[in-house]
């Protein structure tokens, strides 16, 4: 019951903002997490990240992958990736991820060429910004 209680409420609060299907090639490409914000609406703020996300999605499939960067403009990266599927319902498009360990939606709350925010069912909200690499070669 608590499970349908939080995913009601997910679905009513992303309602306000949506997202064009049209739009979702946008999610391609590497991503910083920015900002965290929590149930109780206290935030955590990322700075400086060791990791990336880099999404690939064709039609409505692809995968993500964790990206350590490194100085020189290139990427390090294990051969772990997290399929994800879009599912969309109700005009509410919905993000799968998929491990061996365990599968898991967000809402797609904004999306556009330099941004993006997803929302869990924990109602935890995560904000991203597109990855602009630093290149430090003499």
């Amino acid at each position: 019951m608590k499970q349908l209680l939080l995913f009601c409420t997910l679905l009513i609060s992303s309602c306000g903002s949506k997202v064009d299907q049209e739009q979702l090639y946008l999610l391609n490409g590497y991503w910083e997490i920015k900002e965290v914000t929590f149930k109780d609406g206290t935030k955590k703020e990322y700075s400086v990240n060791t990791t990336v996300d880099f999404i690939s999605l064709d039609s409505l499939k692809g995968y993500k992958k964790k990206m350590s960067p490194k100085f020189n403009g290139t990427f390090e990266t294990s051969n772990d990736t997290e399929p994800i599927q879009i599912r969309i319902s109700n005009d509410t498009i919905f993000i799968k991820y998929t491990t061996e360990f365990n599968t898991w939606e967000e809402v797609l709350l904004s999306l556009s060429e330099k941004s993006f925010s997803v929302k869990n069912d924990q109602d935890i909200t995560y904000f991203y910004e597109r990855y602009e690499p630093i290149n430090i070669n003499p």
